[in-house]
């Protein structure tokens, strides 16, 4: 069950214990230094009616401004640790991201758009950006108004049952307010996302709407989402209208009670005028620290909403690893299914049904069938992206579950008819950050006749390139692909239709290379270009 905003939200103060602590602890040393102000002035006022500089008027004097510095020099240090914090989260978060994206489950990632989860890593900075306020002017301002109470408390005991008044206010304001405020952020920022994943698709589609110039489709959608965003924002903003205006009911009452029982205090002579001074100011610090909170509410729905939308990433199921078996064969792997079964969760058909077949060590196999009879699916299952639901899957007589994921992937090369090219050096690419020696890559580029068109970069394998290889030709794309499974010898390559853009030619001799008998792996492929069947060694036909 996913855990609520505020239940994330101690979660995550959790990982900081020390360093809040110690906030706590400077906030409330300023709480009593900031005291010292009335209680000096308080001192000062009666000094200066004697009508006499004396030596205890410039102490007391020295005595509020080292109180200034010291305060001061406290708020810096508070300052450095929720710096240490925010650099730690921003860490913490990204490196998070980076190691659960690819490990979230297949069958959660068909239902949103992969690249549309990493915008929430932005919430990141909202969060660092509101935990200045949450962790320093917070504390500071509820122990300000703790320390004001109990100091006007001691002046007078009138003063008590204000300030259980004063509590009772503001905890029936945010009672009444606080979930509603949550609510209406966490659907403000819903349709903020939305937003932003059209504005994506707009530029992902970007050449299509550019030809497409007598439709305003895309303005008109975008128009909608806005409008969304602005009913949900102003209804929003409407709870944190509310909570202002119950502050300034608040403020008014406040200030006449303090006013008026401290002006009856001090004419019933229960009070001097010093006292009747400081009080003032202590009244004017309790309203300020009051309004100081009031407006950090703002700032606490914005952190709570982030943490519940990076927690949807978090919660996102990962691919799991529990087995504890390793593969360490010189051979291809041997692929025996039996009975398996697998059907989407919201199809009502299965996809495979009760599928068997023996695929032996170093086989060459082409997978064959019409459209929609599971050949990519069934590629899915044996590379373990998908999870069979019923049946047995074994690899060299084991079973696929009790493999090690890490180990076992380590041995399967997989190329899909997805552009899978990054951001990043031509090298980057095919090795993806393995340790590769220069004879083995200068083999596979010659193999894949790769090495034309390296020579003729200006900076070889280091030649930068685009995400998704945006000004690459498709078929040095598809080389790019098949160099990145091979050059690592894998004992099992996974292939659907990884030559389709190569001329004929080198087609032919590509091939002839992965369905070598001599080479040491099993092969697994599907496509309709005829060669892959003359070499094969077994085909499997699935029906639908």
């Amino acid at each position: 069950m996913p855990l609520k905003p505020g239940q994330r939200f101690w979660s995550l103060l959790k990982l900081y214990r020390r360093e809040i602590r110690q906030i706590y602890v400077y906030a409330i040393f300023i709480g009593l230094v900031t005291l010292s102000l009335p209680l000096g002035i308080q001192a000062i006022v009666s000094y200066i009616q004697t009508g006499e500089i004396t030596s205890s008027w410039v102490v007391l004097v020295s005595f509020v401004l080292i109180g200034i510095a010291v305060n001061g020099f406290l708020q810096v240090a508070q300052i450095r640790i929720v710096e240490n914090i925010q650099q730690d989260l921003f860490t913490r978060s990204a490196f998070e991201f980076a190691y659960r994206i690819p490990k979230i489950t297949f069958l959660q990632l068909d239902k949103v758009h992969a690249p549309e989860l990493v915008n929430r890593f932005f919430d990141t900075l909202t969060i660092q950006k509101g935990l200045p306020k949450i962790l320093i002017d917070f504390p500071v301002a509820v122990f300000q108004i703790i320390f004001g109470l109990i100091l006007l408390a001691i002046y007078s005991p009138y003063f008590i049952l204000l300030g259980f008044t004063l509590i009772f206010i503001l905890y029936f304001t945010f009672q009444i307010t606080g979930p509603q405020g949550v609510t209406t952020s966490l659907i403000e920022s819903k349709y903020k996302y939305k937003l932003v994943h059209w504005l994506e698709e707009i530029a992902r589609i970007n050449r299509c709407l550019k030809m497409n110039t007598t439709s305003n489709f895309h303005l008109e959608k975008t128009d909608q989402l806005v409008s969304y965003y602005l009913r949900s924002r102003e209804n929003h903003f409407q709870v944190l209208l509310t909570q202002f205006q119950l502050f300034i009911v608040f403020s008014i009452f406040v200030a006449a009670s303090l006013l008026v029982l401290g002006g009856y205090l001090v004419f019933q002579e229960q009070m001097n005028i010093g006292q009747f001074v400081a009080a003032e100011i202590i009244i004017i610090l309790i309203i300020s620290s009051v309004e100081k909170i009031l407006r950090m509410i703002d700032t606490i729905y914005d952190v709570l909403t982030a943490l519940d939308k990076i927690g949807y990433v978090t919660d996102l199921k990962l691919d799991k690893n529990t087995g504890s078996t390793t593969i360490e064969a010189d051979e291809g792997l041997e692929v025996v299914a039996k009975d398996i079964q697998f059907g989407f969760p919201d199809d009502l058909k299965k996809i495979i049904n009760e599928l068997s077949f023996n695929i032996p060590t170093n086989a060459k196999v082409v997978l064959a069938g019409s459209s929609g009879s599971g050949k990519t699916v069934l590629l899915h299952i044996i590379s373990g992206i998908h999870e069979i639901d019923d049946g047995e899957l074994y690899f060299n007589k084991v079973p696929f579950a009790n493999y090690r994921r890490d180990n076992l992937y380590k041995q399967i090369g997989v190329a899909f008819p997805v552009n899978q090219i990054f951001e990043g050096t031509l090298k980057e690419n095919i090795t993806l950050g393995r340790e590769i020696t220069d004879q083995k890559m200068e083999t596979v580029l010659e193999t894949l006749y790769l090495n034309d068109y390296v020579i003729h970069q200006p900076k070889g394998v280091e030649t930068f390139v685009d995400s998704g290889g945006r000004r690459l030709p498709r078929s040095i794309i598809q080389k790019i692909l098949i160099a990145r499974i091979i050059i690592a010898d894998p004992k099992l390559l996974l292939l659907e239709d990884p030559l389709q853009f190569i001329s004929e030619a080198e087609k032919i001799k590509i091939v002839d290379y992965i369905m070598d008998k001599k080479r040491k792996w099993t092969v697994i492929v599907v496509s309709d270009f005829y060669y892959w069947k003359e070499k094969a060694t077994q085909i499997i036909e699935l029906k639908k």
